[in-house]
């Protein structure tokens, strides 16, 4: 048995109310979806035999009035041989034919009015189909968007995000330690440098001082012999 036992149970449906209380929504919503569409081609089918009817009782509704004047030609015909009796006769057979086309106006009228009722229920229907199928794609972006963030959520909850940026912060001291490192090497590169830098200096006027203490020695014998 499918979700609507009747045509107006459809028409009649609160999709919104049926979609709320299901426990599988996108399922639910694609059963409903089937049943109305089969229930769509149901309701053409029916309208499609009741246009057929409709067409064959006029043809013979055409030919009862037809009939009905034949027989009332008839009727004058005997009438003016002056044959009352068979002119009786004739027009009680028009009268018949006569009621046939009474009997089936009635049966088109009826159909006429089956008919309307019926564009109305698939305008009814289709509507509610437009509107199953707009709810089934909502349903679908809902169901992705959901299955999206549950996957984040899921990869958020098995990486604990303190201990990440702990571990980080750990890496980040690390890195802060060897550059602190390399820098006191580079100081200590650049004292020791500047202390051989200032004995060379130092060394350098030793010399000059040496050559200045020569230069003044080798000068003081000269001035002796002159005196």
């Amino acid at each position: 048995m499918g979700i609507f036992s009747r045509f107006t149970d459809i028409i009649n449906a609160n999709i919104n109310s049926i979609l709320d209380k299901a426990e599988d929504p996108e399922k639910m919503v694609r059963l409903i979806i089937q049943e109305m569409e089969e229930t769509l081609v149901e309701v053409r089918t029916q309208s499609a035999k009741l246009i057929a009817d409709k067409k064959e009782l006029a043809r013979r509704a055409d030919r009862a009035r037809h009939e009905a004047g034949d027989w009332e030609r008839k009727a004058e015909l005997a009438l003016s041989k002056n044959r009352e009796d068979l002119a009786r006769a004739a027009l009680k057979e028009k009268n018949e034919a006569l009621a046939v086309v009474s009997s089936i106006d009635a049966d088109l009228e009826q159909i006429d009015d089956n008919l309307q009722k019926l564009s109305a229920d698939i305008g009814q229907l289709q509507q509610k189909l437009a509107d199953a199928k707009t709810r089934q794609k909502s349903l679908i972006m809902r169901g992705k968007t959901a299955q999206s963030r549950m996957g984040v959520k899921r990869q958020l909850h098995d990486v604990n995000i303190d201990d990440a940026m702990g571990r980080f912060e750990r890496y980040e001291r690390r890195i802060d330690d060897l550059e602190g490192e390399v820098e006191a090497y580079d100081l200590g590169q650049r004292n020791l440098a500047d202390e051989i830098a200032g004995l060379e200096a130092d060394e350098q006027v030793d010399q000059e001082l040496a050559k200045l203490k020569q230069k003044l020695q080798a000068g003081q014998p000269t001035a002796s012999q002159d005196e």
